[in-house]
């Protein structure tokens, strides 16, 4: 949040579930972290008669897609979360190690769900893909798709050495029926490519 009109309420609270204690939101806080998202949640309600407004911006220079959510359970790769209408009921979805650590996306997606608006945001240009059959994403360029897609992480390819060559390295294939969101750059190339042209570090 980077500004909120006067009649905004703000409240800052940790993540947990509803009916669960402070227990609840550490082990929630712990999942959050994984994921890339903050250990606590702002909250922002207008209790007055009067229109409000509060602006959010993104951690990337990108865009920032809106999902009207309803039918259909969205899950949001590592730090792709930008905020929900209260409707929206969040959950962590654990992704397991392997692709956690070769996906670069993160070891815990966040798992949206319920009727309202979730907003994601992206590094460049977010598109969205209709997937019927299957279809295959660079790693580092995920932001969201729709539950029941499947994702396996392999080469991108013939063999190792060809795939290492290209740059491309690993990819996300998916398969199943749905929706994925993808960022048209992947953060961790441009921090690759910044790297090598700082000052060295003075001690």
């Amino acid at each position: 949040m980077y500004r909120a009109s006067g009649n905004m309420d703000i409240d800052i609270e940790f993540r947990k579930k509803e009916n669960e204690g402070m227990w609840g939101a550490l082990k929630a806080g712990i999942k959050s972290m994984f994921a890339g998202e903050t250990f606590v949640l702002g909250s922002y309600r207008n209790n007055s008669n009067q229109s409000a407004e509060v602006g959010l911006a993104p951690t990337h220079q990108g865009e920032v897609r809106k999902i009207t959510v309803g039918n259909e359970t969205w899950i949001c790769s590592g730090g792709s979360y930008l905020g929900s209408s209260g409707g929206i009921e969040l959950d962590t979805q654990y992704q397991g190690l392997t692709k956690g650590m070769f996906s670069k996306e993160g070891l815990v997606f966040v798992k949206a769900s319920g009727e309202g608006d979730l907003l994601v945001n992206g590094f460049g240009r977010i598109s969205s893909v209709d997937v019927s059959g299957g279809i295959t994403i660079d790693n580092g360029h995920l932001i969201a798709f729709t539950e029941g897609l499947e994702y396996t992480i392999s080469k991108a390819g013939g063999g190792w050495i060809s795939s290492m060559m290209s740059g491309e390295g690993l990819v996300m294939k998916f398969n199943g029926n749905g929706k994925v969101l993808v960022q048209s750059h992947d953060p961790s190339r441009l921090g690759g490519a910044l790297g090598p042209l700082l000052p060295p570090r003075e001690d």
